[in-house]
């Protein structure tokens, strides 16, 4: 077991982010060990206290854990030798053989993440793909949400040493979860933002700054997200009864506010959008039932 306050890890990747992790580590008291294709950037991370190790190999085979954060996923196969294509020949591996535990925190789709974690377990390296759901600067806090997915073991051998990082969470065994949660957690994003936009673009037009509607706009946010558990309970259960609307008062909700953009000279395209998903589902013949219902039209190809 490598569960332990002080286990040694490797970072390869040292851009904003990588940095932000090694950085970390160090803090929390692990012996880190660096490499980088640019040796420059482990400078500030060796002054902290950080090994720079001198070939990729020497990196791989320092410490039971080795996180990866590169560009994308391509960069990773790149640097480790994948289908047979050679690293740098200054930073020789055996690409047949990679002894540790290996957690990428590239950027990348699911599908991307499951073939990624075939790809390591045909080398005997045992797999966590992730996402991070944080900035560099906030690396380190509680703040800090890093999402893990693929064997519960694997995950909970380490668990002590990623908590270093921040608020480490597994999200179960297919390691295209991670991915998925996080594209899932970007939607909520953009749409909770695009939202707001969407009243301060109105509420400008008679005068109301962003500052003045903010503390509405976030009473509303958080009474929405209060729904969601009760809603998430229809969905699962396939049934949507109108306990609070039918989609078709919210129908004739959204066509107030289509009409009411348009005469304030507002973009109604976004609101335009989400009617016509709601039109297509009450010509389904869902128009009394729940507004969860349109998981049925955000489900379609």
């Amino acid at each position: 077991m490598n569960n332990t306050p002080h286990a040694p890890v490797t970072v390869i990747g040292l851009g904003l982010m990588g940095q932000a992790l090694a950085g970390a580590f160090l803090k929390a008291g692990h012996p880190t060990t660096v490499w980088n294709r640019t040796p420059a950037k482990a400078a500030p991370l060796v002054a902290a206290g950080a090994r720079s190790a001198p070939t990729l190999g020497d990196a791989l085979g320092a410490s039971p854990l080795t996180i990866v954060c590169l560009t994308d996923y391509d960069a990773v196969y790149e640097l480790l030798g994948a289908n047979g294509v050679e690293p740098d020949p200054t930073t020789p591996i055996d690409t047949n053989r990679i002894d540790t535990t290996l957690i990428n925190l590239t950027s990348g789709s699911a599908g991307q993440a499951r073939e990624a974690a075939e790809w390591a377990e045909r080398r005997g390296a045992r797999y966590l793909d992730g996402a991070i759901m944080a900035i560099p600067s906030g690396i380190g806090t509680a703040e800090a949400v890093i999402l893990h997915s693929g064997p519960e073991q694997v995950f909970a051998e380490h668990e002590a040493t990623l908590g270093a990082l921040g608020t480490v969470t597994h999200l179960g065994a297919d390691p295209g979860l991670a991915s998925l949660y996080d594209v899932a957690g970007l939607a909520m994003m953009w749409s909770v933002l695009n939202a707001w936009l969407q009243g301060t673009a109105l509420l400008a037009k008679a005068g109301v700054d962003a500052a003045t509607y903010a503390p509405f706009a976030r009473q509303i946010a958080a009474g929405v997200a209060d729904w969601l558990p009760g809603y998430a309970e229809q969905i699962d259960k396939g049934s949507f009864p109108a306990e609070v609307a039918a989609l078709e008062t919210d129908a004739r909700a959204m066509e107030h506010l289509i009409e009411e953009s348009e005469a304030m000279g507002v973009n109604a395209e976004l609101p335009r959008l989400i009617k016509a998903m709601a039109d297509r589902a009450i010509a389904a013949g869902h128009g009394g039932e729940q507004y969860p219902v349109l998981i049925e039209e955000f489900g379609k190809p």
